[in-house]
This record gives C-alpha cells, sequence and structure tokens, in this order.
C-alpha cells in the first residue's frame, strides 16, 4: 500500500520541479558539448607524431601541457602548470654512513661495504635520534599498534622470519612515518659487502627533500659493539616468540648521506579550477584526473613514436572534454571542480604523487577523484569502474548509470582483480590521501604501449558517452549535501 503524501510536502514539491526542470535542460545542454567530433579532433591533436609521445619530460610533454592550458583559459577556468622538480642523484657511498653510539662506544657502517640503501626518501640533511627497538615475533597487527611516527626504528629479523609477513610487517612499519627504518642483517660482513653495488645507481627523486621515511639495510656486526655497550643482545632478540618494542635510551643513531647531483630537470601538470557556485560547498572540490603522458619513442623501428592514443590521450581529452561541459552556463556545480592533467605516471605516478601532496587546496576539501585512464578501445557499451567496492561512490555511480540508459553504457566492477590496476593510476595517490576514488578503465590491448596505439584506432563514439556518464556522475556528487564516504574498512586498509 502506497503511503499518502502530506499535501504541504506535494505543494513543495511542486515549487521545486520547474527549476529542477530548468537544471535537467540546463545538464542536457552542457552534456551536449561532449560530442563524438570533439573527442576525435582533440586526441588528433594529443597523439599526433609531432608531440614525440609526451615523454617525461619532454618538449612534445610540455606542447601537450601548453595545448590542454589554453583549452581550459578558453572555458574560464582558474588554470595553472604546476611544474614539479625531477632531480637525478646518486650516493656518494665513500661520503655516507650510519652511526650507531652508546655508552661512549661509537661504531659507524660505511655505505661502501656495511650499509645499504633499500628505499624511501634519502635525507638531505643528518639525523641524530635515540633508537627505537623492534624484534622478536611481531605481526602486522602487533607493529599496527605502534607509535612510531619521527622515530629511528631499529628493526631485528626474527631467526626463522616468513617472508610474507616480514614484509607486511616492514609495510606497516614505514607507513607509521618513521624518520627511518634500519633493518639489521645476520649476514656476514663478506656476503653483505658483496650484494652492494661498486657503482650506486641513479636514483629519481621527485619534488623537494621530504620528511618521508628512508629504509636502510645495515650489517649488524659493523655495529655489534655499541648494540651491546646499550644492553641489545641480537641473539636473544632473533629468538623471541614475544613481540618487543621499545626505545633504548642509551642508544643514538646517526644517519649521514651524500648525494651528487647528475641532472635537475621539471615537468608540468596542468590544472584547472571552476569555482563552485554554493557559498558553503565551493571549499570542497570534486577532482577529474588523467595522465597526459605516455611513453616517448621506442629507437630501432620504422614508426618510433609511441602515440599513446588509449594510453592516455583518451583520458587526457575525457577531462578538457568534461572541463567544457561543466563551464557551459548552468552547468556549474555547488562544488567547485578541478581539471587535473598529470605528467609522470609511466614513470611511477610521478606528476599525481606530487599533486597530491602539493594541491592548491588543503587534501580535506578534496571529496572525491575521478581517473580517466584508457577509455577509447575495447567494448562499445562497457566501461570497467576499479574502486566501486571501497566507497559509496560505488552505489552512487550505479544510481546514476541506471538513471541514463540512453547512454548504452555500464560500468561494471573491476574485471581483473589480480592485476592490482587499483594501484597503477594516479587515482591511488588520492586514494592513500583519503580521496574517495573511482577509476574509469577500458582493459589494455594489443596495441598498450605500442607504437600502434594510434588515433585512428580510437572509438570516438563510445568514448563520447562515457564521458557523459561522467559528466552525470560527477554533478551528481558535486551537488549532493553529504561528500562521499569510504567503507571503513577499505579506509583502514589503503588510507595511509
Amino acid at each position: 500500500m502506497r503511503r499518502l503524501m502530506p499535501l504541504g510536502l506535494l505543494a513543495g514539491i511542486c515549487l521545486l520541479s520547474p527549476l529542477q526542470a530548468q537544471t535537467s535542460h540546463n545538464q542536457t545542454q552542457a552534456v551536449r558539448s561532449i560530442t563524438t567530433v570533439d573527442v576525435a579532433r582533440r586526441i588528433g591533436v594529443i597523439a599526433d607524431d609531432s608531440m614525440m609521445g609526451r615523454d617525461t619530460p619532454s618538449r612534445g610533454l610540455d606542447l601537450t601541457a601548453e595545448y590542454i592550458a589554453s583549452q581550459f583559459r578558453q572555458f574560464g577556468l582558474k588554470t595553472s602548470i604546476q611544474r614539479y622538480p625531477i632531480t637525478r642523484r646518486r650516493l656518494q657511498p665513500d661520503r655516507s654512513q650510519v652511526v650507531f653510539s652508546a655508552g661512549g662506544t661509537e661504531q659507524s657502517a660505511s655505505f661502501v661495504n656495511a650499509a645499504r640503501f633499500q628505499g624511501g626518501v634519502a635525507p638531505d640533511q643528518p639525523v641524530r635520534k635515540t633508537a627505537t627497538l623492534v624484534a622478536g615475533t611481531q605481526t602486522a597487527e602487533t607493529a599496527g599498534k605502534l607509535d612510531v611516527r619521527g622515530k629511528v626504528v631499529v628493526f631485528v629479523t626474527p631467526a626463522t622470519p616468513d617472508p610474507d609477513a616480514l614484509q607486511q610487517v616492514l609495510r606497516v612499519l614505514y607507513l607509521g612515518e618513521p624518520r627511518a627504518l634500519l633493518i639489521l642483517s645476520d649476514s656476514d660482513s663478506a656476503a653483505f659487502a658483496s650484494a652492494i653495488p661498486r657503482r650506486h645507481p641513479e636514483r629519481t627523486v621527485i619534488g623537494i627533500a621530504s620528511e618521508k621515511p628512508v629504509i636502510l639495510q645495515v650489517q649488524a656486526g659493523a655495529v655489534k659493539k655499541a648494540l651491546s655497550a646499550a644492553g641489545v643482545e641480537l641473539s636473544s632478540l632473533r629468538s623471541s616468540t614475544s613481540p618487543i618494542a621499545r626505545e633504548v635510551s642509551s642508544l643514538e643513531v646517526g644517519i649521514e648521506m651524500k648525494d651528487t647531483v647528475t641532472s635537475s630537470l621539471t615537468a608540468p601538470n596542468v590544472v584547472g579550477i571552476l569555482e563552485g557556485s554554493d557559498s558553503r560547498l565551493k571549499s570542497e572540490h570534486v577532482v577529474y584526473s588523467a595522465h597526459m603522458d605516455h611513453i616517448g619513442i621506442t629507437p630501432g623501428q620504422r614508426d618510433s613514436i609511441n602515440n599513446g592514443a588509449d594510453d592516455d590521450a583518451s583520458g587526457t581529452v575525457g577531462v578538457v572534454e568534461l572541463a567544457e561541459a561543466f563551464s557551459r552556463p548552468g552547468a556549474r556545480p555547488k562544488r567547485s571542480m578541478i581539471f587535473l592533467t598529470v605528467s609522470g605516471e609511466e614513470k611511477g605516478l610521478w606528476g599525481s604523487d606530487y599533486f597530491a601532496s602539493n594541491p592548491p587546496v588543503p587534501t580535506k576539501q578534496l571529496v572525491a577523484n575521478i581517473n580517466i585512464d584508457m577509455i577509447g578501445r575495447n567494448w562499445p557499451d562497457t566501461i570497467v569502474a576499479i574502486g566501486k567496492e571501497h566507497s559509496d561512490l560505488g552505489v552512487t555511480l550505479n544510481r546514476i548509470n541506471a538513471a541514463h540508459p540512453e547512454l548504452r553504457m555500464t560500468a561494471i566492477d573491476d574485471r581483473w582483480p589480480e592485476e592490482r590496476f587499483y594501484f597503477r593510476s594516479d587515482h591511488y595517490n588520492f586514494a592513500r590521501k583519503g580521496v574517495p576514488i573511482l577509476f574509469f578503465f577500458n582493459g589494455v590491448h594489443e596495441d598498450y604501449h605500442e607504437v600502434t596505439d594510434s588515433p585512428d584506432k580510437i572509438n570516438s563514439e563510445k568514448e563520447a558517452r562515457i564521458l557523459k556518464l561522467l559528466f552525470y556522475l560527477g554533478q551528481e556528487v558535486a551537488n549532493a549535501p553529504k561528500r562521499p564516504e569510504w567503507k571503513p574498512e577499505s579506509y583502514k586498509e589503503i588510507v595511509e
């Protein structure tokens, strides 16, 4: 039995219906700006041979950024090109060391033979802190309960470690944001030294120096006397069946890492901002993103230019098309919109990592990220939406998808969870900062990362329908009274 609606509420709806009709009309007019012809034309520009494969960094990438910025300005967006530093560095091992000091005993582990850089960010200034000892039978759960933020963690591996469990523990400790994570290796001095490269490889540093943790391995024998002076007995720690964690006030650890800068360049991100129409909600922002870079030139082939039409000129053009649609009269939503094209995705999500750490507004004001990477190929009536299960954006998408059957486009769940695509495109840098995401992706194909990924193979009509779906989705998210919410278990798993 249908419940009768109160007359007052019914009258209110009747009064609102002309406004709703007008809004619907405005959105319909705006979505018509997304056309097959425009999609094909813009992909033809970005994936043209003249862009030389849009490597990061390159002249072709800069030309692409300038083209996108000019489009954003035409739409009336507040437009900027955010350039981030790309520095190539090489460790000077003979000038780098880890020093353990306790009770008047000081021992150093040189990067020539007794210390090894494992990852993270090498500190640009010397670090000197009291050691926090973590040892025994640790699990990801026990490690997750430790407060290691800003500390120098000295980790002693158990005598017979489970490799998978050990990696989980180290990951949890690293995500706890210590200043440094030092792993004591029980390898003998000769074996440890032989594993250190004679010439340290160059490493790429994105952005300016940060306080992110550095991960080092230290040959335990090189600092055993200092450990003993602090009352740290390695044999009992390695054999302990209980988790151990304590600050060792008598043990101080110093880290000095000297680099040679071999090159210093920059690369662009393009940012276009459309201010929201609501005085309260306009401080919150919905982000559309795509990567505008590709893999550049493959020498030695008759056709050597990797045009990257699907990967990811298709997504880049998608962001441009959406920016144009949202900037049409009457289509500006309550929340503000950020239209973002990043570079360096192919090298390791460089540009999105930099943007997510240096956004134009506080990260807490980014309510959602809709990322677009490869949407111009494969099925004509289906697009994969990765991340639906992690927030209520999935429910919103399903509702919007059902409301627009005229688009003949179905957004389905991740078909390839084993490929871990969730962690392989730019949305991940937003997710780990706590921003709910959806990632739209048509899957790879035989032309993926080949010179044959050319504009003539793009199904522009299909892409236009996907973009119309994403326009309606963005309108729903940007106008909703509440911001999207994470599923609690997903937040715990993904957000750093």
